[in-house]
Order: structure tokens, then C-alpha cells, then sequence
């Protein structure tokens, strides 16, 4: 799977486990700095996802900037 098709959910999950290895402090210098590298990717892939969503957002609210949130009911 590459960058681009991984979801925020797994590319979130997938990095708070690379942080909780990094902090056992168990990993040697060279596990470390590859777990840093992903970690980077990964914080990387999910910025861009939430800059994504949050662009969407824009270009739905913006021909009613004054809409109120509703509550979601989900009927599935």
C-alpha cells in the first residue's frame, strides 16, 4: 500500500505504536532512527489527509458560511 491510499485511521494507529516502541527505549540506534523516519512519513501523510478534509469542509460550507452543525443520525 502506498502513502497516498493509507488511511488517517491506519496511518494514526500505526504511528502511536512506532511512538510507544520508541519510548520503551528498547530499540537499537538503527531501529530507532528507522522508526523516526517512518514516523515522520507517517505525521507527514497525516497532516495532508486533515488538510484535505478540512479543505473539503471549506468548499462545502461556503455558499452558506452561517450554516449551523447539525447532529448526525446515522439510519443504516
Amino acid at each position: 500500500m502506498t502513502q497516498a491510499n493509507v488511511s488517517f485511521e491506519v496511518a494514526l494507529t500505526e504511528l502511536e505504536s512506532l511512538v510507544t516502541q520508541m519510548e520503551t527505549g528498547n530499540l537499537s540506534l538503527e531501529e530507532a532512527l528507522q522508526a523516526f523516519e517512518r514516523g515522520i512519513q507517517l505525521t507527514r501523510t497525516c497532516q495532508q489527509k486533515l488538510q484535505a478534509a478540512e479543505q473539503q469542509v471549506k468548499i462545502l460550507t461556503r455558499d452558506h458560511p452561517d450554516a449551523q452543525p447539525e447532529v448526525f443520525v446515522d439510519d443504516v
